[in-house]
């Protein structure tokens, strides 16, 4: 196993790891991005976005590379899929297949996943009429009928991109309005090929080969009814990546990465930056704005700690 030494090893290169090493590496500290992916994250699977400043639409995997590309003008050093076996965030070393990496400072930059319905049905048909992302499935539902569960902004928003494809989508929320930007809801009420269904969650998937219908319980009523569908994709929160560290730092009731206001968590010289952390908006602005913060914080701590231990 090769061993590799750096100022600073951030772990995860969506918008919040590479927004982290381009500022790490400006600060004249060696840098590293881990991923167990290739590098940009999950908005590299956004057809567009159109709330990124300076883009009024832009798609979501150029966005990630002109990132990247920005990373590389500093010299930032990349590993993508790396397969991580081991993380000691105290002595700051990240031990991969390939590697181990030394470090002084830790940048957690792992992102979130979407939240499961955990349902009957849904682990197993999932690629057979389950997924999390319309971007990557959506072309499979030409002439079909989908359900999208969630009131959010993202569950409105992948509703609206499946009506290019599906016939008809439904739209399953447990309460009586949606959570989603008012300017989204409006284009969605506005698209005859959305429907919502108020105050309903989903209780079983059910299918032969394939999803052809979705069991769902009125929450108020109690009444439960079938509906007819050929896929399903829960948009109903995200859960953090935090494998390699549970247990090793401060982390919120649903476990996510608590952290103070300059991202520095619970361990001496160990950052979080992104969707990973506690933090009231996960958008691809905030977490590069985590990311630019994170590793200014990082620079600093190896400032100081060199300026220690030469005195």
């Amino acid at each position: 196993m090769e061993q590799l030494n750096f100022d600073t090893v951030i772990l995860g290169g969506g918008p919040a790891g590479l927004s982290a090493a381009i500022y790490a590496s400006r600060g004249a500290v060696s840098t590293a991005i881990v991923d167990i992916n290739m590098l940009g994250g999950q908005p590299s699977n956004y057809l567009e976005l159109e709330n990124y400043p300076g883009f009024q639409i832009v798609g979501g995997y150029d966005l990630m590379e002109k990132f990247e590309q920005h990373a590389d003008k500093f010299g930032v050093h990349k590993y993508p899929l790396q397969e991580i076996e081991r993380v000691d965030l105290k002595n700051k070393i990240v031990k991969t297949k390939e590697y181990e990496f030394k470090a002084a400072t830790i940048i957690i930059a792992t992102g979130a996943q979407p939240m499961k319905l955990g349902v009957p049905g849904e682990k197993e048909f999932v690629g057979r009429g389950v997924s999390y992302c319309a971007v990557c499935d959506g072309a499979f539902y030409k002439n079909k009928v989908v359900v999208v569960v969630g009131g959010g902004n993202a569950a409105v928003e992948e509703a609206m991109y499946l009506t290019k494809f599906a016939d008809k989508i439904y739209v399953i929320h447990r309460r009586n309005e949606l959570r989603a930007d008012r300017i989204i809801q409006d284009r969605a009420f506005k698209n005859e090929k959305i429907e919502f269904i108020w105050d309903s969650v989903v209780k079983e998937i059910k299918g032969d080969n394939l999803v052809n219908t979705v069991v769902l319980e009125n929450v108020k009523t109690k009444e439960i009814f079938n509906l007819q569908a050929d896929g399903v994709f829960p948009y109903i929160g995200m859960t953090p990546n935090v494998e390699f560290f549970t247990g090793q730092l401060e982390q919120d009731s649903r476990g996510f990465i608590v952290t103070d206001d300059v991202m520095a968590t619970s361990v001496v010289g160990v950052f979080a930056v992104g969707d990973v952390r506690t933090t009231p908006l996960r958008q691809v602005i905030t977490a590069a704005s985590d990311g630019a913060v994170g590793a200014v914080y990082a620079v600093k701590y190896i400032e100081s700690n060199k300026e220690a231990v030469s005195a």
